[in-house]
């Protein structure tokens, strides 16, 4: 941007000419004033044009918002624009009110430039999160003006902030017309305007997430509902002055609405969602979510008639539905395509209704049933002989359920059911049941009984004899059972077990763990025995030389020694990723060689209240254990480059360089490993500990591989990096590959250490 000269008495010396050589085309009159040379004259001097002893302002300023408007629009490319915003608040206020359309300049080729830190590139457009005191009406003009240089804002998402107002979004929606998903959670301060503002500029807007936002109305809704076609996402919960006026708006003019989230909204009832569901936009809505609202048995009637192409749904406090309404719904036959249902919390789910919904939805494939107090063993076992397809059952805190609706479930002819789990069903008692002529469900691969305090030896035997072929066992929180209930289960399954939680099951002692270790050792990957004080170190013992394909272990609040932990770094457990030892109070300072041994392969290490490692032991092994790692692969990233030749009419016509980024190369094969961190159980699932690998085929097109540490791609882009390597291959492929490879190696890292990067350039 050309900036206004105000000389000033520094100079050293003033030729003749004119203070003022910009045409300000009759904005002011032009003042030319003639000095001849002079000496230079003292600092302390004071020069002016004019009289008075006012200081005078730099030119620009005088001007009125209208001109410095009329100069920013017109300015040559983005980054000058964006260089004017950060002059003051005044400036960055005039540019955030310019849009795109407005703008006149020649069309700028942008070049391909790293995304900022906290830009992060979403689904091939910007996203940018504002939480808290970081949301300002200065921030998102900030954003609208900074964003226009890449591309647009396409995401954004504003929580928790009482600061941000209409003026705010008003700059998003001139600057980001291209916005695609806008997220408001627990914003008091926006309403409708800031909505009505955001539905005549966002005309491509697709997802909208309303929650806490007392202050938008039916008026704001039914704006983005009229204006927004492309809406096929729709959130909406706490917000109490949204009723149904702005459904039938959202029904009329969004056809291509596929998700619907309604979630403690007051004065949404039975004519919203009603007519909702009976419109056109009905015919590709397939997510549905409806929790705490004040609708009756007539909206889950018209559900049921309309919702032909519902695939998932999900209905939770819905107090003022009564068993007809869940009956009307599944014998309406329109759920035809659902294959997901979640039932949480309503009252009117009774055996007989759970059968009608049981025949009505053919397609059921997984089932949730969570506090639904009235249903009993008949409408379970009718429920699982009605859904033929059913393939996922969850039960949770379904009081009425017992023994021996679990056994007739479990114990169905032709029965498609992979995982069964129940969970706090408190009505299940240790009881004695002799059953005849019982049928094996073979399909099951995984059980998951938790929490129960009435399920026993019993209990667990007849189910082991009906679940042959389990892969996953979860019986965390079972007091009742014993060693001798759990050998029997094991013994009746196929050997076969791949991961098996007993946590918390504090009567279970070394010899069940022996026991299953020597059986289903060779296929075991994930062991948890958290809280099963009465385990020691003879199963660590035995886990070591049976387990060779273990990689998650979890021993905490168990009673292990050094000795246990010694056992399991001399065995052959070459896959163990994660280890977990917190609350051992017996491991000490003597376990950290054995430590350092497992930590070879270790991505994830437990130490938390084992009181007697010292924290100086703990960091001497941190500091060995990260050597490791960043002297393998923790800093290598991979780049293949390849070229993709482009065939017009007349042949080959050009040849464009594509750049994939993987992660290390081991064996020959390029894996991914996009995260690498110490795993920690209280993190899941933000901080995953196993890294994400994928295996990738050379082909004939690939030009090079580039395998480097964080030194050369903090300072050099992967396209950059991919089209230096490619042209010195090219030019010097005659002199042999190696050669060619060693003088493209050493030209980048003479381009990043000439860039100024300190860290480690290592690559080959």
């Amino acid at each position: 941007m050309p900036t206004l000269v105000n000389y000033s008495v520094e100079d050293e010396h003033y030729m003749g000419g004119s203070l003022c050589s910009m045409d300000y085309s009759g904005l002011f009159s032009v003042l030319d004033v003639f000095i001849r040379p002079s000496k230079r004259p003292r600092i302390s001097d004071s020069y002016s044009l004019f009289s008075g002893d006012q200081e005078m302002k730099p030119s620009i300023e005088v001007l009125p918002d209208e001109c410095l408007y009329e100069i920013f629009r017109r300015l040559s490319d983005s980054q000058s624009r964006c260089a004017a915003a950060c002059v003051s608040s005044r400036w960055l206020t005039i540019s955030s009110n310019i849009r795109n359309s407005e703008i006149v300049s020649e069309k700028v080729k942008i070049k391909n430039e790293q995304l900022n830190a906290d830009e992060q590139e979403n689904d091939g457009y910007l996203s940018r999160s504002l939480d808290g005191k970081k949301a300002t009406d200065t921030r998102l003009a900030a954003i609208a003006v900074g964003t226009s240089a890449r591309g647009g804002l396409g995401k954004l998402s504003v929580r928790g902030s009482g600061k941000v107002t209409a003026i705010g979004f008003s700059a998003i929606a001139r600057g980001c017309p291209n916005l695609r998903a806008l997220t408001l959670w627990n914003v008091p301060s926006i309403g409708d305007e800031a909505l009505i503002a955001i539905s005549k500029e966002c005309r491509s807007l697709e997802s909208l997430d309303l929650c806490h936002c007392p202050s938008v109305s039916d008026t704001g809704l039914a704006s983005i509902a009229g204006n927004c076609p492309n809406l096929s996402s729709l959130t909406i919960e706490s917000c109490k002055k949204i009723g149904n006026e702005s459904l039938r708006a959202v029904a009329r003019c969004c056809p291509n609405l596929q998700s619907v989230t309604i979630k403690d909204c007051p004065l949404i009832g039975d004519q919203g969602v009603a007519t909702l569901f009976s419109s056109g936009s009905s015919l590709v809505l397939s997510k549905v979510k409806l929790q705490s609202l004040d609708i009756t048995d007539f909206s889950l009637a018209v559900i049921g008639r309309y919702g032909m192409s519902i695939t998932n749904l999900s209905l939770t406090g819905l107090r003022n539905v009564s068993p007809k309404g869940f009956w009307a719904m599944g014998n309406a036959n329109g759920l035809r395509s659902l294959v997901h249902l979640t039932i949480t919390a309503c009252y009117g789910i009774t055996d007989l209704s759970l059968e009608a919904i049981g025949n009505g939805c053919g397609s059921l494939k997984h089932m949730v049933l969570k506090k639904c107090c009235f249903v009993s063993d008949n409408g379970l076992v009718s429920f699982a002989e009605s859904a033929r397809f059913l393939e996922i059952l969850h039960l949770e805190e379904c009081n009425r359920i017992s023994q021996r609706g679990i056994l007739g479930t479990l114990s169905k002819r032709n029965s498609k059911l992979k995982s069964f789990s129940i969970v706090k069903c408190m009505g299940i008692k240790d009881q004695e049941h002799e059953v005849v002529a019982i049928s094996e469900c073979r399909s099951l691969r995984s059980l998951t009984i938790k929490n129960c305090t009435g399920f026993g030896n019993g209990n667990l035997a007849l189910v082991g004899k009906l679940c042959p072929n389990l892969h996953n066992l979860d019986l965390s929180g079972l007091y009742g059972i014993t060693d001798s209930g759990l050998f029997e289960l094991l013994t009746t399954c196929t050997p076969g077990l791949v991961k098996v939680n007993l946590s918390a099951c504090v009567n279970l002692t070394d010899k069940v763990v022996v026991d299953l270790v020597k059986i289903h050792g060779g296929s075991l990957e994930v062991l948890n025995l958290d809280g099963c004080g009465k385990i020691g170190d003879e199963s660590l013992s035995t886990i070591a030389e049976n387990c060779f394909l273990l990689n998650d272990l979890d021993v905490s609040k168990c009673e292990i020694t050094d000795f246990g932990v010694s056992c399991l770094s001399r065995g052959q457990l070459m896959g163990l990723r994660v280890f977990s030892l917190s609350g051992c109070s017996k491991v000490s300072n003597a376990s950290l060689s054995s430590l350092e041994k497992l930590g070879q392969t270790l991505l994830g290490l437990n130490l938390q209240r084992c009181n007697l490692i010292s924290s100086s032991a703990i960091e001497s092994l941190v500091v060995n254990l990260w050597r490791f790692f960043a002297g393998l692969m923790g800093l290598f990233v991979t780049l293949l480059a390849k070229t993709e030749r482009v065939f017009g009419p007349y042949g080959l016509s050009h040849g464009s360089l594509r750049v994939d980024v993987f992660g290390v190369t081991l064996g020959g094969v390029v894996w991914t490993l996009d995260h690498l961190v110490c795993g920690d159980r209280s993190l899941r699932p933000w901080v995953i500990y196993v890294p994400e690998a994928r295996f990738v085929e050379r082909s004939i097109d690939d030009e090079c591989v580039i395998i480097a540490y964080d030194g050369l791609w903090d300072t050099v882009s992967n396209d950059e990096a991919a089209r230096l390597a490619t042209h010195v291959l090219c030019t010097r492929r005659g002199r042999g590959s190696k050669i060619a490879t060693e003088v493209a190696a050493a030209y980048l890292m003479k381009l990043a250490i000439k860039r100024r990067n300190s860290d480690n350039i290592s690559f080959r």
